[in-house]
């Protein structure tokens, strides 16, 4: 099937040829006629299959009706909202609406924050038919009252899981109820939830499910691997790992926080390894920087966190690695994404420490594959790794140490147990030969601090109460605890 048999005008058809496209994924192939009918649409598919072109290319064709070379800005009102998460996946979707409607007279323009609103409002003011924009500064805009939102007829989320996860479900709510109810609303998410599912029922009708593959598969040109390693080593496992390979190979390397981040870019630059890092609390002229930076060859590595990474749109990445696994399992599906894209191969490369196990069988149990592991001479995991019992975490000794744990007399053991007991747990412990003493020399009993009446007294206490005169029959209460200490 090619793409003139889906029904696509003659200007777009255009743009896809000059784009260098001949025939259409999978997901295109089903949702561009579905979407050409004026359909509400849920679609799925593996992030890399071209679900960005399949709701852009019908979008549109549907509002060619509607192109004008008119420069007054009353006839180009916001016709179309596409919501992305962030803002590396806002821009990558304008520039497919730019590519595909460049023989259309249809204006369009992207909005994010992170950069000043004024460009953003002077682009509004003349007139924008399509608005790809993150929801916190679209909701800013609606705040300042320089967009409006009356005459949308298509909406479109992608990303919707990312958005759940970011928190954007009152933002998204709160922007579906500015948009007209008579509106063609499409999903598009590379992995689906009962979440997700939750919201489509709230703002689809009678939506029609598009998934080309099975919920949560990877691509089938993706190798897995998993290098098992302690948690110490693993920078230098990183810097092994990319030293061997070619040189000419790029490298996307993930980490859960900002810090970590910055912290291993850095480690990488001090062993020569050259490399940047790319996270939130970048600026976004720092960040577009440093994205055209690696996507131009002049940075090998780049360091990203979930939140900036997503969206990264990059041509022929050979391999991503997994610095540290994802806390939820469909992020490691987002993750590797970025490689074997369009068919290409590319490879899954995870560092796993013994903490990060639970993680990895969650994966694993996600994508239905069980991943290869592979440990690296000089880079030997935890020797709990391999345990049964995840809950005993211990440091990792040495790999000579570790080979002699077994081997040493059952003295040694006991002296080294000792040892490594917690202080407090030493310092509780009664000392050989003698008998520890809970009893002051003015008779005053440390574990028996308070009086007690004699009909609550113990069977023992009752029975040592014979032996004590009369005149001591009620004990002494110690000064610091409201009494009068000794008795004179």
């Amino acid at each position: 099937m090619s793409f003139s048999e889906l029904g696509l005008i003659p200007e777009i058809l255009q743009a896809v040829t000059d784009a260098g496209y001949t025939e259409p994924t999978p997901i295109q192939r089903q949702a561009i006629p579905v979407v050409l009918a004026g359909h509400d649409i849920m679609g799925g598919a593996q992030t890399g299959t071209g679900k960005t072109a399949g709701f852009t290319l019908p979008l549109l064709n549907r509002l060619a009706r509607h192109a004008s070379t008119s420069a007054s800005p009353a006839r180009h009102p916001v016709r179309a909202l596409i919501l992305a998460p962030t803002r590396e996946l806002a821009m990558q979707v304008f520039e497919s609406v730019k590519m595909y409607s460049k023989h259309l007279p249809l204006r369009s323009v992207c909005i994010y924050g992170g950069v000043d609103m004024n460009p953003q409002i002077q682009e509004l003011r003349r007139g924008i038919e399509i608005v790809v924009a993150t929801p916190g500064r679209l909701l800013d805009h609606v705040q300042q009252k320089t967009i409006a939102l009356g005459q949308v007829e298509m909406l479109v989320l992608d990303e919707a899981d990312r958005m759940l996860d970011m928190g954007f479900i009152p933002d998204i709510r709160r922007i579906l109820s500015l948009l007209p109810a008579n509106r063609q609303s499409l999903l598009f998410s590379a992995t689906f939830s009962d979440e997700i599912k939750k919201l489509a029922d709230q703002m689809l009708k009678n939506p029609q499910l598009v998934e080309v593959a099975r919920r949560n598969m990877v691509s089938e040109t993706i190798t897995h691997i998993v290098h098992p390693v302690s948690s110490g080593l693993k920078r230098n496992l990183l810097a092994h790992i990319v030293r061997h390979e070619d040189e000419t190979n790029q490298v996307l390397v993930f980490v859960d926080t900002k810090f970590a981040c910055s912290r291993l870019a850095h480690f990488l630059e001090r062993h020569g390894i050259s490399a940047d890092s790319i996270h939130g609390d970048k600026s976004q002229q720092a960040r577009t920087e440093t994205l055209e930076n690696f996507k131009s060859g002049k940075v090998r590595v780049l360091v990203a966190t979930d939140v900036a990474a997503r969206g990264l749109d990059i041509e022929d990445l050979p391999s991503v690695i997994n610095f540290e696994l994802p806390h939820t399992a469909e992020d490691y599906v987002h993750r590797i994404g970025r490689t074997g894209r369009a068919g290409k191969k590319g490879k899954a490369v995870s560092l796993v420490s013994s903490e990060e196990r639970h993680r990895l069988a969650d994966i694993q149990k996600l994508i239905k594959l069980e991943i290869r592991q592979e440990i690296i001479a000089g880079y030997d995991p935890e020797p709990d790794f391999f345990d049964g019992d995840s809950s005993k975490r211990r440091r990792s000794p040495s790999p000579s140490a570790a080979g002699r744990a077994d081997d040493r007399p059952a003295p040694d053991r006991k002296k080294r147990n000792e040892r490594e007991a917690p202080r407090e747990t030493r310092e509780r412990a009664p000392q050989r030969g003698r008998q520890a003493s809970h009893v002051a020399s003015d008779g005053f009993d440390f574990n028996k601090p308070y009086e007690q009446k004699e009909s609550s007294a113990s069977p023992a206490a009752q029975s040592t109460s014979t032996d004590v005169p009369s005149q001591k029959a009620q004990r002494p209460i110690a000064f610091l605890l409201g009494g009068l200490g000794r008795k004179k």
